[in-house]
């Protein structure tokens, strides 16, 4: 058996409808469906990583069990978009050799990476 990537990722919400707005405006997740969800076609480029952190890492809080990573496109322009809804930065977008990472919150107060490869 091989696992061939992600078939999805789920979890519970105390306010969905709010929530699909959010992700819809924020991020321009289309969540616009009877089932809540959207699909991300496979492209060059998009990488979709598995990583395990220890239970004691800062690198998201530890009340988090999971945190969501986003591949954009362009960082300054999603930057700017952040900037015209008024969503605040967690963190001033840090480079690496890994490429370029910043992080916002939902309204739920998950915190969310960004990464630009």
């Amino acid at each position: 058996m091989n696992v061939i990537g992600f078939g999805g990722v789920f979890w519970r919400s105390s306010n969905i409808i709010e929530l699909k707005k959010w992700y819809k405006e924020v991020l321009g997740i289309p969540l616009d469906n009877e089932w809540n969800g959207t699909i991300f076609p496979s492209k060059e480029g998009n990488d979709t990583i598995f990583s395990l952190f220890k239970e004691d890492s800062d690198y998201f809080p530890t009340e988090q069990q999971v945190m969501l990573n986003f591949q954009v496109e362009d960082m300054n322009e999603c930057l700017k978009h952040l900037q015209k809804q008024g969503i605040p930065l967690l963190k001033e977008p840090e480079k690496s050799e890994f490429g370029t990472f910043t992080w916002i919150a939902d309204p739920e107060g998950r915190r969310i990476e960004l990464w630009e490869k």
